[in-house]
């Protein structure tokens, strides 16, 4: 088994190198975060619920050697609606296109069915090389990493599994995020950069800002509500009357829910939780923008949209 950790090798030749990684693992393995702190700011959604990416979000990597494009993919999981259908097919497809894939598993659970679930349908995948992510290494001591590393290892083996690397890092921590990087890069094809220097992501920035909005009401219902909540940006316009100096850009977007019970917990007493969903997200939105925003939020009913073809279609799944 080869563990890697962090060496002051260099590299011998200064070739470029430019490619697609893609970061798969069942829900809530640290995939997000894990790109948000290769990329160097907030371009994947994070949430301590699972289901919570359901856009692919490339965040970009820019290096003098090489150009690391991340593809975030929702966790791939046993379907129980037509929405979690089309989110495994998005997994499929994006692993097919790809140049490496990082396997993440937590270092604080055991390997469970839901790894399995995954590991056997990367075994599948013969030509694409695969790197294991020991994620989440922070919350645990040296003799629990060192088992779950020998368990990863075994579970290669025993699949039929080859690990092109086996990396524990920590993402919050930022432990052992740039030696990762390093090892994706001689994984990745020769060629130039793919995208412009200062690039973060392709994702338009109308889903950028869905989704900074949807984290923002997710992070205030935590055990209300289940993945119910979807966020449409209905526009965002320059507002016309402002001077060059003091722009304003005026966003309106609809946050919809399943079912009329659950419209009261999400705007809450008073509607002070959709006020704070809407004071938290602005800030994200400002920062993600570079401008002042004005926000204007409006909860409404989707009915059963997850199950719906024509529902999941308008709000762009």
């Amino acid at each position: 088994m080869s563990v890697r950790t962090q060496s002051s090798e260099t590299p011998a030749e200064a070739v470029h190198r430019a490619g697609f990684a893609c970061f798969v693992g069942r829900p809530n393995a640290g995939k997000s975060t894990l790109t948000n702190a290769l990329v160097g700011q907030k371009v994947a959604i994070t949430s301590n619920r699972p289901q919570t990416t359901r856009h692919t979000v490339r965040g970009i990597v820019h290096r003098e050697d090489a150009q690391l494009i991340l593809v975030d993919t929702p966790g791939l999981h046993k379907p129980r609606t037509l929405l979690g259908e089309r989110l495994n097919d998005v997994v499929r497809t994006t692993w097919a296109e790809v140049d490496v894939i990082g396997f993440c598993l937590p270092a604080n659970e055991k390997i469970g069915p839901g790894d399995r679930f995954i590991a056997k349908e990367l075994a599948g995948i013969k030509k694409t090389p695969k790197v294991a992510i020991v994620t989440k290494t922070d919350l645990v001591d040296s003799k629990a990493l060192a088992e779950q590393l020998i368990a990863i290892d075994r579970l290669g083996a025993e699949l039929g599994l080859a690990w092109a690397e086996i990396v524990p890092v920590s993402a919050t921590g930022n432990q052992q995020v740039s030696l990762l990087a390093d090892l994706l890069v001689p994984l990745m094809p020769e060629g130039p950069a793919l995208y412009p220097e200062g690039d973060l992501t392709d994702e338009p920035e109308l889903v950028m800002v869905a989704e900074l909005i949807r984290e923002a009401a997710l992070e205030g219902v935590r055990d209300e509500l289940p993945h119910s909540i979807a966020v449409v940006v209905e526009e965002m316009l320059p507002r016309e009357d402002r001077p060059a100096d003091k722009p304003l850009l005026d966003i309106h977007a609809n946050v919809f829910i399943e079912r009329p019970s659950q419209k009261g917990i999400v705007i809450g007493p008073k509607g002070k939780r959709l006020k704070d969903v809407g004071i938290k997200s602005r800030k994200q939105i400002e920062a993600l923008l570079g401008t002042p925003v004005f926000l204007d939020l409006h909860v409404k009913v989707a009915k059963d949209w997850q199950r719906d073809p024509k529902q999941l279609r308008r709000l762009g799944f």
